[in-house]
């Protein structure tokens, strides 16, 4: 009889222990103020119905817990942009109607869609889940740019909750802006100089998968989308964090923030928060989504593939990537390390223009035809355009599209240019056969900061021939471009490249439009011995400090005037 007792209050003490851990059944219940869906898997969220509050807004995520922890801010909502009702605000025109529908599918899926229709654009945005999985599946597709100027989700989450959470970009314990009102500071303690801001530590689009926040038995991730109708291309960087207030996790579609293309609309997705115990999530299959009734949304059937057999040409030191894009869709692949075969599939159809990149900067170019249900197929390619085929009398850093390989570029896109971790931006004289690009030529230029960079290189009796100096870029602010004085001889003044209007040199990223500038210096200029190049910005902007003219340099090299 003891022993019938024991095992009993054995098991009750372990129904009660685990009683915490059961999931609730799967399905969605309704009232006045709220959807609410558990997922039967320890995910539960509510969808707000009404308006409560300007940091509101019918259609966010109030409310979501997993496994009974609250990761929402309660004081804010999860949305895209800054809230359903103020996607095609105007100012002085009212809010905008805000239509929810939620519904049970099939008794395995739940589709809740949040539409917006105005006279300016509409916007339908739609979260799904699936029976016994804790993940929230979103897809959002929008006829109109928001007109806040760009698009984009942000979870605002419980910072008190969620800890573990990317240094660059957490606001905690600073003490101030040190630029505009999104890079912030300190000026003392034991981080005193250093920066930090939610444009600092991001990837590259091509670099995205899962990105997430984690506290104490919980975690949530970003799943990106395949970014078809995103802007940017392959380099793009934009917002994936912040932290300070509250914990903010981001899916950035388009942006102004240095942005180098047109906007694309139509369905964006499907994207996802995966929600975990804190661990590193799994990549789920979301192939089902096809079946829940998207606007927008184009099956495999009716999609294309460009397969071509290989690249010559290629330097063997780099990775090439080739991407696609028009008006309607981006997409990229990675070229084979051996033969540089690749091939793309899942495109809408249309003409695109194909462009084979050497690490981040474009070799060839050409256009390419996509055909529903069918794979266009190319012989093998040569690359004829890149720069490093030229011999060169002297060249600084590498033609790749990046000034990774200088002064501070491992820093670029964690810090700001001023951060106290930064090697200083003014270097000695470069001389050439003995500087080295890694510690004597700065990734940047401004005319402000380090507006004249010289360059020092001999010739020996017979070399003083006409040459081109070529000066390459990945970015540029404020209008700037180079220009060049060679000993007692100045070029020109060129023309500005074709580059974004926002800030880029200081909001963490290099990524602009890929621009070269040459000067041929006459024969008559030069003399056997000592040469100097005196490289320095030009603009008709104004501007001080970090936000003076300036540009990221890809190289800078020598070679005999064609």
């Amino acid at each position: 009889m003891t022993n019938t007792k024991f095992r009993l209050a054995s098991l009750l003490l372990l129904a009660l222990l685990n009683a915490g851990n059961s999931y609730a059944a799967f399905g969605l219940s309704s009232d006045a103020s709220f959807h609410t869906i558990d997922t039967g898997a320890g995910t539960v969220f509510k969808i707000r119905r009404i308006d409560s509050g300007s940091t509101t807004s019918p259609g966010d995520i109030a409310s979501l817990k997993f496994n009974g922890i609250e990761i929402q801010d309660p004081s804010r909502g999860s949305q895209i942009a800054s809230g359903f009702d103020w996607i095609y605000q105007k100012p002085g025109t009212g809010t905008t109607a805000v239509a929810i529908d939620a519904a049970v599918v099939n008794s395995n899926f739940i589709k809740v869609t949040v539409s917006v229709v105005s006279a300016d654009g509409n916007l339908t945005h739609y979260y799904m889940v699936k029976n016994g999985d804790p993940n929230i599946y979103m897809a959002t597709h929008i006829t109109a740019e928001p007109t806040v100027g760009e698009f984009r989700w942000i979870s605002r989450l419980n910072a008190s909750v969620l800890t573990g959470v990317p240094i660059e970009s957490s606001l905690i314990g600073t003490t101030g802006a040190i630029e505009s009102s999104d890079i912030f500071g300190f000026n003392s303690g034991a981080n005193q100089g250093q920066t930090r801001s939610k444009y600092f530590g991001n990837q590259r689009a091509i670099d995205y998968s899962v990105r997430g926040v984690t506290g104490a038995g919980v975690g949530i991730f970003m799943l990106y989308d395949k970014r078809e109708r995103a802007s940017g291309g392959p380099f793009f960087r934009d917002i994936q964090n912040q932290s300070g207030g509250n914990t903010e996790l981001y899916n950035y579609m388009n942006s102004g923030h240095n942005q180098t293309e047109a906007f694309r609309m139509g369905l964006s997705g499907p994207y996802a928060l995966l929600l975990t115990n804190g661990s590193a999530p799994s990549l789920p299959d979301m192939s089902w989504v096809a079946d829940m009734g998207l606007i927008g949304y184009v099956a495999p059937i009716d999609r294309g593939a460009v397969t071509v057999a290989g690249l010559s040409g290629r330097d063997s030191n780099y990775n090439y990537t080739v991407g696609f894009a028009n008006a309607a869709a981006q997409y990229w692949t990675k070229a084979d390390a051996v033969d540089g075969h690749f091939s793309k599939s899942d495109m809408l159809p249309g003409v695109y223009t194909m462009t084979v990149y050497k690490n981040e900067l474009a070799v060839d170019t050409r256009s390419v035809t996509v055909t529903a249900n069918t794979s266009y197929a190319l012989n093998p390619l040569v690359i004829t355009a890149d720069p490093s085929s030229s011999a060169a009398l002297w060249r600084i850093g590498n033609w790749d599209g990046t000034p990774l390989e200088f002064v501070n570029g491992d820093k670029l896109s964690t810090m700001h240019p001023s951060d106290v971790r930064m090697s200083n931006w003014v270097v000695p004289d470069y001389i050439i056969g003995s500087s080295q690009a890694g510690s004597g030529f700065p990734a940047y230029q401004w005319k402000d900061i380090n507006g004249n960079i010289n360059i020092k290189f001999n010739l020996r009796r017979g070399q003083a021939l006409p040459y081109r100096l070529r000066v390459g870029i990945t970015a540029a602010y404020n209008g700037a471009r180079p220009r060049v004085q060679v000993n007692g001889w100045a070029s020109g003044s060129p023309a500005s490249s074709t580059q974004p209007k926002s800030r880029s040199l200081t909001i963490g990223t290099y990524r602009g439009n890929n621009a070269m500038y040459t000067f041929d210096i006459p024969a008559s200029e030069l003399v056997v011995g000592q040469n100097t190049v005196t490289l320095f910005p030009i603009s008709g902007t104004a501007g001080t400090k970090f936000l003076s003219p300036g540009y990221a340099i890809d190289a800078v090299d020598l070679i005999r005037t064609p």
